[in-house]
């Protein structure tokens, strides 16, 4: 046990100081690669292990590691505050002092250090710990021949990998620290350290631009962590201890303990990009393709819902319970609808992951077992389709120089290999018998019982249809036959080609994740959820996969058999000027003939929708805290 907590959390710890000290690309490539390995494993080998009450490590030089923690503590903060002066940023130096302060007064006035296990898992931890090692680590080593010629792109003097390659793997120890924590000053510790790493990983290319956007996350997540900290004295006021499972086993207590599990709750919802912070998670396109996959696959954003997840049972059948899932289902929708006006693919993939979150949030409020499995179910799933569609479009842009799905029209004439991936990993967020849309559909059904969730979700669904068959749907087309294919770097291509296995494989093992994962998770202590409603059914996922495959084997043989298509142009009423599409417009000017999808801009823009959205979602959220009382 020893051997490998130490491996999930330190290893990332030594392998992110060995990239910032040893500047050789070579070392980095090394190291970036091995630690990503071992971290893969040491995953499986805690899962094959099983779930464990308690954990915690013995002391390092004579201190106690509760002591280290605390220390780290107020050295993070610290460095967070410098950043606030050093960015002249009011907001980031107010909700960083009121931390101190309250931090000082809960660790030295309040809490009695009475030895708590700093670290426990159940099933969903495990769960998260793969996620993370597995999917994280290919994330990172993805990024080891993509920085190279993003820096080339820059014109970069000198690069700045080794710094960019520390924050990236020091991510992947804390989110296994957050995962994994039992002690909730361990908890708030790992959180705060995702938001420091998050901020410097936005801010990573130093332009204008992604400081500024990168300040904004760090004010954000900042004023996330007020609330961690409020609600952490409030809940520690209930339970009289630092422990997780203590809070979870009490279920829920009085209001004062409602209030601080809500402003707990609070926090993972700025974390996740819940409206009205979206703000911060679209703001981080600006930075590296791998940074934009580590925060809205594996890492940073799935920090927030798992804690909403996690203190599910300390909320369950109260009116908080309630008012989650309205935010969540609200969130849902409004990116969804968002999502409609951009054809930036970067921005559809933001508000895809924020709406995807809001679902996953909307379930944990729900509260029933089978809202509990669709949550689950959708943090695996989204995790490695939404991986895989933001390596491919960082791939993509580095190609063509865009970003933009119009000017992905017919990429899979020019990109075949990319094309197929990203079109795969479309797919599995669409159809059946994928698991994205089985969770989708157990969300839906989990919320028959309450009206305005269940119409935002099926609305939410809807809208979501359109954005990726617009997307996917554009980038099919023919190749000539002859035609050279796509050579891609074999760092790039291993990752994109494990994402897309994993994302279709796990989909059809979709029955031994619930049967040994899932459903021994909705009796424990850990998610003591109301089991009276009897079995969830099984997944009937087989006979799909087996028609899917049959319908691929016939359309494959057909398309074989297909005659050689000459490509021609439009046909404009005899203006054709050419083969090129051209036709003969006014002032007998040549025209080029364009085609294009259609966005609704004035009914989904950001514009029209962003201030009303955040309007209603502070509005909700001010509920939700309420609902504590």
């Amino acid at each position: 046990m020893s051997n490998l907590l130490s491996i999930l959390i330190l290893l990332p710890v030594l392998s992110a100081l060995a990239c910032y000290i040893v500047r050789s690309g070579a070392v980095r490539r090394l190291v970036v690669t091995v630690t990503g390995g071992v971290l893969s494993v040491a995953s499986v080998a805690l899962l094959l292990r099983g779930s464990f009450e308690a954990w915690s490590p013995g002391t390092l030089f004579g201190l106690s590691w509760d002591l280290i923690i605390t220390v780290l503590d107020f050295a993070l903060l610290g460095v967070i505050l410098y950043y606030g002066f050093k960015l002249k940023s009011l907001f980031i130096q107010i909700f960083t002092l009121a931390q101190i302060v309250l931090l000082s007064v809960f660790e030295f006035i309040i809490v009695e250090h009475v030895a708590v296990p700093a670290f426990r898992a159940d099933n969903l931890s495990l769960i998260m710990v793969l996620i993370v090692s597995i999917i994280g680590s290919l994330i990172c080593i993805f990024g080891l021949p993509y920085m190279n010629r993003h820096e080339k792109h820059l014109n970069l003097q000198k690069t700045k990998q080794p710094e960019f390659f520390f924050y990236l793997v020091i991510f992947l120890g804390a989110m296994n620290g957050l995962v994994l924590a039992n002690n909730i000053l361990w908890l708030y510790f790992f959180f705060e350290v995702t938001s420091l790493c998050s901020f410097r990983l936005i801010g990573h290319d130093g332009t204008k631009v992604a400081v500024a956007n990168a300040t904004r996350a760090l004010w954000m997540n900042s004023f996330g962590g007020l609330g961690f900290v409020v609600g952490m004295m409030l809940a520690y006021n209930a339970v009289e201890t630092l422990s997780i499972a203590a809070l979870l086993t009490a279920g829920p207590q009085g209001a004062l303990a409602l209030t601080g599990v809500a402003l707990i709750c609070f926090a993972g919802f700025v974390k996740a990009a819940q409206v009205p912070f979206q703000s911060w998670l679209l703001g981080a396109m600006v930075a590296p393709t791998p940074v934009s996959a580590l925060l809205h696959s594996s890492t940073m954003v799935k920090a927030g819902v798992y804690i909403v997840l996690r203190l599910a049972p300390a909320y369950q059948g109260t009116l908080l319970s309630d008012t989650i899932a309205i935010c969540g289902a609200f969130t849902f929708v409004a990116c969804a609808a968002l999502a409609i006006g951009q054809s930036n693919g970067k921005k559809i993939l933001a508000y895809s992951t924020i709406s995807n979150l809001g679902l996953i949030v909307a379930c944990a409020g729900l509260n029933t077992p089978l809202a509990i499995t669709a949550a689950i179910m959708l943090i695996i799933f989204h995790a490695v389709s939404k991986s895989l569609l933001f390596l491919c479009v960082g791939t993509i842009e580095q190609e063509i120089g865009s970003r933009d799905i119009e000017d992905m029209r017919g990429l899979y004439e020019r990109m075949p290999r990319t094309s197929f991936l990203a079109i795969t990993g479309v797919l599995t967020m669409l159809l059946p018998p994928f698991g994205v849309l089985l969770g989708k559909w157990m969300a839906i059904e989990a919320a028959a019982g309450s009206i305005w969730v269940i119409i935002m979700l099926a609305l939410g669904s809807a809208l979501t249809v359109v954005y990726w068959a617009r997307w996917g749907g554009g980038m099919m087309g023919s190749r000539k036959p002859g035609q050279p294919s796509e050579s891609l770097p074999l760092l790039i291509n291993l990752p994109l080609m494990l994402l897309c296995i994993g994302a279709v494989g796990l989909s059809a093992a979709t029955p031994a994740i619930y049967a040994n994962l899932i459903q021994p998770m909705l009796s424990s202590a850990a998610l003591a959820v109301n089991t009276t409603t009897g079995s969830l059914g099984a997944f009937a996922v087989y006979g799909l996969y087996i028609a899917l495959g049959l319908g691929l084997f016939v359309a494959f043989r057909a398309g074989r058999r297909a005659p050689v298509l000459r490509k021609v142009g439009p046909y404009m009423g005899g203006a054709n000027l050419g083969e090129d599409g051209s036709f003969n417009g006014p002032m007998n000017q040549p025209v080029a003939f364009g085609a294009g999808n259609l966005y609704l801009s004035e009914l989904f823009g950001e514009q029209k929708l962003t201030m009303w959205v955040n309007i209603a979602g502070a509005a909700l959220l001010v509920l939700m805290i309420g609902g504590g009382l």
